[in-house]
């Protein structure tokens, strides 16, 4: 397990500006759009985990209580794998809804009391639709009533090693008792797929057809190009926009847990940054570098507004760069002197990635008339897509300029990374 005990010293570092918090710049200002996010957004929570070793890669706010919503459910499903397992429950067995489960609000499969389905559809209407109903109908199978089900979810919670985590019911549903972190849903995610491996495959399942109706599911991140194999979304007002992700390459699996995000999409986006800088990062410690996940993103002064520039940008930016980050100490004056009269004039300030080479001048004419005294006498260059995105670019800089001209784009909030020409 890791505990709080083993959190790394880059916990907390970081939180990128599609997490949640979103803000436009209005289109009127003639201004790229700008993803934003408040340096105490009260919601938000995330953590990166390499599943077989337990490592936290990232972290931010990942103690602290939030509310699981929907994520719920994978507590739910982890106590009816252990009756498939146990072989006290088969996938053909009936689950029959009373009428208090009849009546949970949606979302849900909407089977009227006295009615009863499968275990089989059960775990898919729990782990694809999300169907509040079919937690109910589940808890009072298994439980005898909710309250019931709901102690024992975290008694199995408090054994598992979830100890900031308290259930009292089997949805998600709003209930300002019902609290976990982002470690602990974590830790919930690394145990089902560990406890459970012949069963786990239901979470990549996209879509499921009940009594002759195709239901699809809320999980947009498993039609992506990322190696997401699962696990699960939940929302409500008080929570945000949650997901719990888990994804391999190259055979190694991460777990991505994201709460409070502002809206499904900036939720998404950032558990996307979050995975596949955590694949990178990964390689990049196997060929040897030091590097972080949060070292790997923009981190901007941790005291101010982070922001992201414009909504096409991805994690391509980052592919292949040395990244030198403006705030980090410099090098000793002798090393400095000699990388100095090495590569004068070479050092380049990338100020966004985007989906198009439009999009890219865009951003450094804009960037150009805002901040024109940071950048006397830079080139500016858009690169080749790589990874499908063009690269803007100021060149032609000292190292001394090029942290400079950083330093005072991240002092008006404006994202920005150094780059060695070594």
């Amino acid at each position: 397990m890791f505990k709080r005990a083993r959190r790394p010293i880059l916990a907390g570092l970081f939180a990128i500006a599609t997490a949640c918090g979103l803000a436009v710049a209005p289109v009127a200002q003639a201004q790229i759009p700008y993803l934003q996010l408040p340096a105490q957004q009260p919601k938000y929570a995330s953590i990166v985990v390499d599943a077989a070793s337990g490592e936290v890669l990232y972290a931010k706010r990942a103690d602290s209580d939030r509310y699981p919503a929907s994520i719920t459910k994978v507590m739910t499903i982890y106590l009816l794998f252990e009756e498939l397992a146990a072989g006290r429950l088969s996938l053909d067995d009936r689950i029959p809804f009373s009428t208090r489960a009849a009546a949970a609000p949606p979302t849900k499969l909407f089977v009227k009391a006295g009615d009863s389905i499968t275990v089989d559809e059960a775990l898919h209407a729990l782990a694809i639709r999300s169907a509040n109903d079919v937690a109910v109908a589940v808890a009072e199978k298994l439980g005898g009533s909710e309250a019931r089900f709901a102690a024992l979810m975290t008694l199995r919670a408090r054994e598992l090693g979830m100890d900031s985590t308290t259930f009292v019911n089997a949805s998600g549903l709003p209930d300002s008792r019902q609290i976990s972190t982002a470690r602990d849903l974590a830790v919930l995610s690394r145990a089902i797929m560990r406890d459970f491996p012949q069963y786990y495959d239901l979470f990549s399942t996209g879509q499921f057809t009940f009594r002759g109706t195709v239901i699809r599911g809320h999980n947009s991140l498993l039609r992506r190009e990322l190696g997401v194999d699962g696990l699960k979304t939940g929302y409500t007002n008080a929570s945000g926009y949650n997901i719990a992700i888990s994804g391999v390459r190259q055979g190694r699996r991460l777990i991505v847990v994201v709460l409070g995000g502002a809206s499904t999409a900036a939720r998404d986006n950032h558990a996307e940054d979050l995975l596949l800088t955590g694949f990178d990062v990964a390689n990049r410690r196997d060929r040897g570098e030091r590097i972080t996940v949060a070292q790997n993103l923009f981190e901007p002064d941790p005291s101010g507004q982070i922001m992201r520039p414009s909504r096409e940008q991805g994690d391509g930016e980052q592919d292949g760069l040395k990244i030198v980050l403006a705030s980090a100490p410099p090098p000793p004056a002798a090393t400095r002197t000699a990388a100095a009269a090495g590569s004068a004039g070479q050092w380049q300030v990338q100020v966004g990635a985007f989906r198009s080479r439009a999009l890219a001048q865009e951003q450094l004419q804009m960037t150009r008339r805002r901040f024109a005294s940071a950048f006397t006498g830079a080139d500016t260059m858009v690169t080749d897509p790589s990874s499908g995105f063009y690269r803007a670019r100021f060149t032609g800089l000292t190292e001394a300029k090029a942290r400079d001209a950083c330093e005072t784009l991240k002092a008006r909030n404006q994202a920005c990374m150094v780059i060695d020409p070594a």
